[in-house]
């Protein structure tokens, strides 16, 4: 058994914090496009960031890209948890209207509403393309699936966005492909 040196464990918390200061924007962004709402993303971004934490050294050592493995976990977690909460809750009584401070801005955009109503698995495509940039191999790497498994997401989400939104030529299938 390997002692942890002290120093060691300076160091791979400095790289800890040093990763956390650097990517915190980019996951918070990612976390409310998957969510919806900001105050589940910071919970969701929380939640991971405690895991990946707790893991990083046996991360480093295996030579994890670890924001990749960051996106992975937020998007495996926000699709366990949309599994669990799913299902409607019906009450007795409605709850009171809460206060327009704690609307968010794009609840009323049309593409923020559509985006919202894919599954978690296709908006996380959507999202990491076109919000974030990424390829499809490094969706694939980020999200645990394969390239060809991220083409027919990212295909099913457009057709189904282009279809809520009303899109010139959405309606009858798409266009422009052999299929």
């Amino acid at each position: 058994m390997t002692a942890v040196l002290p120093a060691d464990r300076a160091r791979a918390q400095a790289d800890f914090g040093e990763f956390v200061r650097m990517s915190l924007p980019g996951l918070l962004r990612y976390g409310h496009a998957l969510t919806g709402n900001p105050h589940d993303a910071a919970d969701l971004v929380q939640s991971v960031l405690e895991k990946v934490g707790a893991r990083w050294g046996p991360l480093l050592r295996k030579d994890v890209e670890p924001i990749a493995y960051a996106r992975r976990a937020m998007a495996n977690a926000h699709i366990s948890r949309w599994r669990r909460h799913r299902r409607e809750h019906l009450v007795a009584d409605l709850p009171d209207v809460v206060a327009s401070a704690g609307v968010d801005r794009l609840d009323h955009e049309p593409l923020w509403q559509a985006l919202r109503e894919l599954p978690p698995r296709q908006r996380a495509v959507v999202v990491l393309r076109f919000y974030e940039g990424l390829s499809e191999q490094e969706i694939a790497d980020s999200l645990g699936i394969s390239p060809g498994t991220v083409k027919s997401q990212n295909s099913k989400a457009m057709a189904s966005l282009r279809r809520r939104l009303g899109e010139p030529g959405s309606e009858g299938g798409e266009s422009g492909g052999a299929g």
